[in-house]
């Protein structure tokens, strides 16, 4: 292959999903291997050797990892200690006083740093950034002497004010440095400069913990990719939709939580873009879990907000991703009240679901769709032999039908109206709470196993249109290879607007521009052009929650910032509050380094397409209770323009797409698929 390959490699909890895109002939090689999750590096390696890309004839590899989202949601994380502000070491446990379940009186919340690895010192700003108590310098330098002793690994310096006057922070941080072991040490203020001392210490602690975790998989990933001949960088995917050199990514590890999803919804946007849909209500259906976000004019919505469990907010800019626990390998059972539950535990990988045959032994969704004819078992991920669908029936009769009190395939039909429901709920709570009406969208549907409920839930949400992308199982990879570099920065101010001093603002703005473009010409990478964005947080004097309104430029007057904001606020909420003070919050600037766009029209082989759709074949598929004898189609077959009406099965390498009964499927731009919902024949 010639020089100037890119691969994009994604690692979900299932599977890792890997494209690799030869920019001057348009060739695609895709491959999907299993995740190996003891060391996420020889799952990457694998896929490259599975789709037979030679490592030394990649000029780029951008990547997207679930290593610190793992961490963090599991708590496998390095030991680390904590320098904070006489008085103020609970701050990471009392949070903000709210309970796991909101009605509860139980509950389970671990904190990332334990009460005896926390250790306070004397220091002092008020929230103006006046020094009210000098550092004790002595102390700080015990403090981290004895954290070493304790054998942490990683160090935070949090001290309440430091957003508003740095100079502490800095100043333990060089002291530390001295008797600290290695480089791991984060002053919470350099990471996120905002106001809340809860979110700010957790986002620090978070970052600190997974940064020795996350610089050892990425020396090792290097190392081994430079044993096969690669010889380029490795960019990695961060969690607001942008990449940042490997090389590089260690001193912010925190931006790579929840990467993997975000790289979906840039491919999403992407695809969406090229295909003339800017709206979309995205839906990743993985073997794990399922992820959801809004896109309002080809822009997905980047957010400070995100809590990624309870007790856990990572305020640093993240693309609003919403996750439920139903994947294609989450597994049904009967709860001790005589209810069928679905997800959040999942089969994983190893076993996985029954009908892979590894030794599963619990009813999954796949197994349910494998059930009601969706999936065709000759197609499946399985070792060779796999299981019969008579002994997947059984288990479901045993395991659910039994205790429901109907038979195996009734059980089946549950499990998928359980998921479903599930699955619309995460999509109207990301549509409605961000005011938005999910009739006024189109659904994008990808995943391994999106397409298969996507018609489904567009019928329950009332979305009229499902656009499918040409490669649905391996979006996330995609993304990776779509994604532009970009810096994202954060600068709390808390004024009033009517009290703000305007050229203030500006010069944060322009100091913030001028980070981003350092950043940018640090990273290896060339780009076509720097994009800026630029947006305020307000809030009427009083409220606790904010607003982003987003800004033309850096310059803005007061009487603009006063109209946008108006308008944000009565577009989400409905709301006049005239008689009200508003307050600037935080400032907001990304700077991004767009790359030379990507042609998707080779995602499917034109040379493989036929003049008229032809089914290869017949299965038995049941919808509602009721048993359709449904063509089968090859996708990489169908002709461009195809035309059908449900029922239908499309198979293809990465999943399987269902058109149930009243829908119609029409091809689109790049090798789409537009389900039209309702409109078939």
């Amino acid at each position: 292959m010639a020089k100037g390959g890119i691969i994009g490699v994604d690692v979900g909890g299932t599977f890792t999903d890997l494209v690799m895109l030869d920019p001057d002939t348009g060739g695609i090689r895709m491959a999907k291997t299993a995740t190996t999750l003891d060391n996420q590096a020889f799952g990457v390696l694998n896929a490259i050797a599975e789709a037979g890309v030679d490592p030394s004839a990649v000029d780029l590899i951008v990547h997207g990892t679930t290593t610190t989202t793992n961490a963090v949601l599991e708590r496998k994380l390095a030991k680390t200690g904590l320098i904070t502000t006489a008085g103020f070491r609970d701050i990471l446990e009392l949070g903000r006083r709210t309970r796991p379940q909101a009605y509860g009186m139980k509950g389970v919340f671990r904190p990332i740093i334990p009460r005896d690895l926390r250790l306070e010192v004397p220091e002092r700003m008020d929230a103006s950034g006046a020094v009210v108590t000098q550092l004790d310098e002595d102390a700080v330098r015990q403090a981290a002497k004895a954290l070493v002793g304790l054998g942490c690994e990683a160090l935070v310096i949090h001290f309440l004010h430091a957003y508003a006057n740095p100079e502490h922070e800095r100043r333990a941080a060089e002291i530390a440095a001295e008797v600290w072991p290695n480089s791991y040490i984060t002053m919470g203020h350099a990471l996120l400069s905002e106001t809340r001392e809860f979110e700010r210490g957790v986002t620090a602690a978070v970052n600190a913990s997974v940064q020795p975790i996350l610089e050892v998989y990425i020396a090792r990933l290097r190392k081994e990719l430079a044993d096969k001949g690669y010889a380029g960088d490795v960019l990695v995917m961060n969690g607001n939709g942008g990449m940042v050199s490997s090389r590089m990514v260690a001193s912010a590890a925190a931006k790579t939580v929840m990467s993997g999803p975000a790289s979906g919804v840039m491919a999403a946007a992407y695809t969406g873009r090229r295909a003339g849909e800017v709206n979309l209500l995205t839906y990743d259906m993985g073997g794990t879990s399922t992820d959801v976000a809004l896109i309002r004019g080809g822009n997905p919505p980047v957010s400070n907000e995100i809590e990624i469990e309870y007790a856990m907010p990572i305020h640093v800019p993240m693309v609003d991703v919403r996750t439920v626990g139903a994947g294609g390998g989450s597994i049904a059972s009967v709860n001790a009240a005589g209810l069928l539950e679905v997800g959040p535990e999942s089969a994983g990988a190893e076993p996985g679901p029954i009908c892979y045959g590894r030794g599963g032994k619990r009813p999954t969704i796949s197994d349910a769709n494998l059930l009601l004819g969706r999936l065709n078992p000759e197609r499946l991920n399985s070792v060779e032999g796999g299981i019969s669908r008579a002994a997947v029936e059984d288990i479901f009769r045993r395991d659910l039908g039994e205790p429901l009190g109907v038979d195996g395939i009734e059980a089946a039909e549950a499990v998928i109206r359980v998921a479903n429901a599930k699955m619309a709920g995460a999509i109207r709570m990301v549509s409605l709470s961000l005011g938005a009406d999910p009739r006024d969208f189109a659904l994008f549907a990808f995943g391994g196993a999106g397409p298969l409920h996507a018609a489904a839930l567009a019928r329950e949400l009332g979305v009229p249109r499902v656009l499918i992308p040409a490669r649905p199982g391996i979006t996330n990879a995609l993304g990776c290879i779509v994604a532009d570099l970009r810096h994202d920065f954060v600068q709390t101010i808390n004024q009033p607007l009517d009290m703000l001093d305007i050229e203030k603002l500006h010069g944060i703005f322009e100091q913030q521009v001028r980070a981003g473009t350092d950043a940018l010409a640090r990273e290896s990478i060339s780009i076509r052009d720097i994009q800026k964005e630029f947006s305020v947080e307000m809030q009427f004097k009083g409220q606790s929650h904010v607003v982003r309104v987003p800004l033309d430029d850096g310059t803005p007057s007061r009487e603009q910032l006063r109209s946008r904001f108006e308008t944000e606020y009565w577009a989400r909420f409905k709301v006049e509050l005239a008689e009200i003070s508003a307050v600037v919050v935080n400032i907001n600037c990304s700077v991004i380094g767009k790359r030379d766009p990507v042609d998707l029209s080779g995602l499917i082989d034109p040379a493989g397409r036929l003049e008229e759709a032809v089914p290869v074949g017949t299965r038995s598929v049941i919808f509602d209770g009721i048993a359709h004898e449904t063509p089968v189609y090859r996708r990489d077959t169908l002709p461009a323009d195809v035309s059908l009406s449900g029922p239908a099965v499309i198979e293809q390498l990465d999943c399987t797409t269902l058109v149930p009964p009243g829908d119609r499927v029409e091809g689109a731009a790049d090798g789409n698929l537009l389900i039209h919902i309702g409109a078939g024949s």
